[in-house]
C-alpha cells in the first residue's frame, strides 16, 4: 500500500492513520539513502576545502532526496499538516528530521527515538553559510538590497571615469571585464577607474574578469561588393525630411568623424584641402544617377556633405568640384578605397549547408538558370577539432539559436547539415556566429591558449575568474592547478553554465570547485537556452538554483536581464517580470548598453522592492497594504479604505 492509498481522497491525521505510518516509514528510508550517498563520498569529502565541508554533505544529502520521485509523499505530508519539504535545499538532513519527528509523535505519541540531524547543522544554519559564501565571494551586500548588481564593461569604460563613477554610484556591486574583448591595457585602465571610484564614493566593488574560453564560432564570407549607399531620412510620404551627413577625409590619414555619419568617404589630401563651405560637388553614381552634396563645413581633420538625394558609390567614382577660376580637371578627383560590403548566406527550411573545416571564405548557394542548386551554402568553422566528435542525426544551431539543423552527413573535411527550422523566410547567417552543438559530446578544453595567457593578469587583477563553457570537473580542475601555479593569490572561480553537458555534470563540478575557500555559479541563460532548448530553460534554471542552494553556492543570474532598456532606452513587460526573477539568485548580471546607467538604476529598485515578498523560492508574508483595501459600507454609500502605495 502507498502513502497516497492509505490517506485516500481524504486523510485522517491521527496516530492510527496508515498513512502516517507508511509516510514514517517512506522517509526513514530516504534519511538511511542519503546518509549512504555520504558515506560512498567521503574519500572525495576529504579533499573539499573546509569553508564548504559542511555544505558538501548537505549537497549529497539534496542529491539522494532527489533521486525519487516526491510528489505522492509530499501531498500526504501537506495533507497532514506537515512540511512537504518543498524548500528543504539549505538544510536537508534538518528537515527531513524535523518531520520525521512529528510523524513520529503522531505514530507514537512521543519523538525521543526518531533519528535528529547533527548538532552542528541546524535549521538556520544552511542560510547563514549562504550568506556568508556571499557575502565573501561578491563583497557585502548593499542596504535593503541582498542581491548583488553586475555589470559588464563597455571598451568606453576604459576612457571614460565617469561612466564607471556612475555605475557605482547608482549601485554596481560588482565590475564584469569580458576577456574576449579589449586588452590587457584597456583593462587595467577599468579597473583604475574603478578604484579612483571606489575612494570618491566610499564603495566597494569587486572584479570579475570572465575567460573568453573557446568560442565556436562560423567562419568568414567571401567579400561582398565595395559600395556606400547614401541615403537621407524621409517620412511616410517619401520626403526629405534630414540630408545625409557625408564625411570627407583624406584617404592617406582617414580621420573619424567628430559625430555620427550617414558615410565617410576618402579622397585625395590635396583636393580634400580646396574645398569651401557652400561648394557643389557633383557626381554620377553606380546607377548612372547624376547626384550631388554640397559642402557645410571645413575643419583640420576633412570636410562635411550634405545629400539631399540617394547615391550609391564604388571606388573610383569621380567627384567634380566647381571649376572656379582654375581647369576643371583639377577640381576633380576619384573616390579612394572603400571597405568590402558585408555578406550573408539566406537559408530555409530544406536548405543544404557545408560546415567546412578550413577557415577558407564560405559563400551562398549557386543556382542555374532553371533555380537548380549547383554548389550548396559553405562556411567555415573556427574549431575544426569538433568534426572528429559530432556524429550524423545529432542537432547543430547558429547565431544563439536563430537557425538550426541536423548533421546528415560527418565527411573528412566538412559536415553537411539541412535546415531543419521552419520560418516566415529566410534567415541571414553571417561570419562570427555562435555554433550549438547540444546532442555532441565534445571534447574541447575549457580554458584556450589566449585565456592561459591572460589569466597572469587576472590573477593579479581579479577578484574573480569566470571559467566560460565549464564542463566538466577536470575543466575545474585544471583552472585550480594553474591558478595555484601562479602565486599566492588566488580569485574564486565561478563556473558558467552554458552548455548541456556543463549542467548534467554540474554536481561534481560544485564538489570540485569546493576545494577552495570561496567559489560560485553563473547561469549563463544564452548558450544554455540554445543548448538545452528554450522551452527547457526555466526547468533547468530552477535545477540549477535548488543544486546550488543546497551546496550554498552564491549563483549569478546572467544574460539578457534588461536587455531593451539597456540597449534601447525602454524595458519590455516580460523583461522586467524576468528580472524580479533574479531576485532567486544572489547577483543579477547586466550586459552593456547604451542606456545601462537606467538599466542599473531600474534593476536596483526593482531588487529592492521585491525583497519584502520573496527569498530565494519562499514567499515572504509582508503586510500588504492591498488587504486593508476594503468596502466599509455606510447606509446606502460605500467608501474603501485607501491606503499609500
Amino acid at each position: 500500500m502507498t502513502v497516497a492509498e492509505a490517506n485516500g481522497p481524504h486523510p485522517v491525521c491521527c496516530p492510527d492513520s496508515p498513512g502516517v505510518e507508511l509516510a514514517l516509514t517512506e522517509l526513514t528510508r530516504i534519511r538511511a539513502d542519503m546518509l549512504a550517498n555520504e558515506s560512498r563520498t567521503q574519500p572525495h569529502l576529504a579533499e573539499i576545502h573546509a569553508n564548504y565541508r559542511d555544505s558538501s554533505r548537505n549537497l549529497l544529502h539534496y542529491l539522494a532526496l532527489r533521486r525519487r520521485d516526491l510528489r505522492t509523499l509530499q501531498r500526504a505530508l501537506a495533507a497532514m499538516g506537515v512540511s512537504s519539504l518543498g524548500r528543504a535545499e539549505s538544510n536537508v538532513l534538518a528537515s527531513v528530521d524535523a518531520v520525521l519527528r512529528v510523524l513520529g509523535a503522531l505514530v507514537r505519541g512521543a519523538c525521543q527515538d526518531v533519528p535528529r540531524a547533527s548538532d552542528a547543522f541546524e535549521f538556520a544554519r544552511g542560510e547563514r553559510l549562504l550568506a556568508e559564501h556571499t557575502d565573501a565571494l561578491l563583497g557585502p551586500a548593499t542596504d535593503g538590497r541582498p542581491v548583488r548588481i553586475m555589470v559588464t564593461m563597455p571598451s568606453e569604460a576604459a576612457d571614460d571615469y565617469l561612466l564607471v563613477h556612475h555605475l557605482l554610484q547608482q549601485g554596481m556591486d560588482c565590475m564584469r571585464i569580458n576577456c574576449a574583448h579589449d586588452d590587457a591595457a584597456a583593462w587595467a585602465r577599468m579597473i583604475d577607474h574603478l578604484k579612483q571610484a571606489e575612494r570618491a564614493l566610499g564603495r566597494s566593488c569587486r572584479v570579475f574578469m570572465d575567460l573568453a574560453g573557446p568560442k565556436l564560432r562560423t567562419g568568414p564570407l567571401e567579400p561582398g561588393p565595395a559600395v556606400i549607399r547614401i541615403h537621407p531620412c524621409r517620412d511616410a510620404y517619401g520626403r526629405v525630411t534630414a540630408p545625409a551627413r557625408v564625411w570627407l577625409s583624406p584617404e592617406d590619414a582617414p580621420a573619424q568623424p567628430p559625430s555620427p555619419a550617414s558615410a565617410c568617404l576618402p579622397v585625395p589630401s590635396d583636393w580634400l584641402a580646396r574645398l569651401q563651405v557652400g561648394e557643389v560637388v557633383k557626381f554620377t553614381d553606380a546607377r548612372d544617377s547624376r547626384r550631388a552634396f554640397k559642402i557645410v563645413d571645413v575643419t583640420d581633420q576633412g570636410c562635411w556633405a550634405e545629400a539631399g538625394r540617394t547615391a550609391y558609390l564604388v571606388p573610383g567614382t569621380r567627384l567634380q568640384a566647381a571649376p572656379g577660376e582654375g581647369d576643371a580637371d583639377a577640381r576633380a578627383c576619384r573616390l579612394g578605397a572603400l571597405p568590402p560590403g558585408d555578406t550573408a548566406i539566406a537559408l530555409q527550411k530544406g536548405d543544404l549547408l557545408i560546415v567546412t573545416r578550413d577557415l577558407k571564405p564560405g559563400r551562398a548557394a549557386t543556382y542555374d538558370s532553371m533555380g537548380a542548386i549547383l554548389t550548396p551554402a559553405m562556411i567555415g568553422c573556427t574549431i575544426p577539432d569538433v568534426f572528429d566528435d559530432v556524429r550524423a542525426g545529432e542537432a547543430i544551431w547558429f547565431d544563439d539559436g536563430k537557425l538550426g539543423g541536423v548533421i546528415e552527413k560527418v565527411e573528412p573535411s566538412q559536415v553537411r547539415v539541412r535546415i531543419t527550422q521552419e520560418y516566415l523566410r529566410a534567415v541571414n547567417l553571417r561570419a562570427d556566429k555562435g555554433i550549438n552543438l547540444p546532442d555532441s559530446d565534445l571534447r574541447i578544453a575549457a580554458m584556450t591558449d589566449k585565456d592561459i595567457e591572460d589569466l597572469p593578469f587576472v590573477v593579479q587583477h581579479a577578484d574573480i575568474v569566470g571559467l566560460s563553457f565549464a564542463n566538466c570537473a577536470q575543466d575545474v580542475a585544471a583552472l585550480q592547478e594553474r591558478l595555484a601555479n601562479l602565486g599566492s593569490r588566488q580569485p574564486a572561480i565561478v563556473l558558467k553554465i552554458e552548455t548541456r553537458r556543463g549542467f548534467e555534470n554540474l554536481p561534481d563540478m560544485l564538489l570540485t570547485a569546493m576545494r577552495a575557500p570561496q567559489c560560485g555559479v553563473m547561469i549563463a541563460r544564452g548558450d544554455l537556452a540554445v543548448e538545452c532548448g528554450f522551452e527547457r530553460l526555466a526547468e533547468v534554471q530552477e535545477e540549477i538554483l535548488w543544486l546550488c542552494e543546497a551546496a550554498h553556492v552564491p549563483v549569478i543570474w546572467a544574460t539578457q536581464v534588461l536587455e531593451t532598456l539597456a540597449k534601447e532606452g525602454r524595458p519590455s513587460r516580460a523583461e522586467i517580470t524576468d528580472a524580479a526573477m533574479g531576485l532567486r539568485a544572489e547577483c543579477v548580471m547586466l550586459n552593456k548598453g547604451p542606456y545601462v546607467l537606467s538599466a542599473v538604476r531600474a534593476l536596483d529598485d526593482i531588487l529592492r522592492r521585491m525583497h519584502a515578498h520573496q527569498a530565494k523560492k519562499r514567499s515572504m508574508l509582508r503586510a500588504l497594504r492591498l488587504a486593508h483595501k476594503l468596502p466599509i459600507e455606510s447606509g446606502a454609500d460605500a467608501r474603501t479604505v485607501e491606503s499609500e502605495f
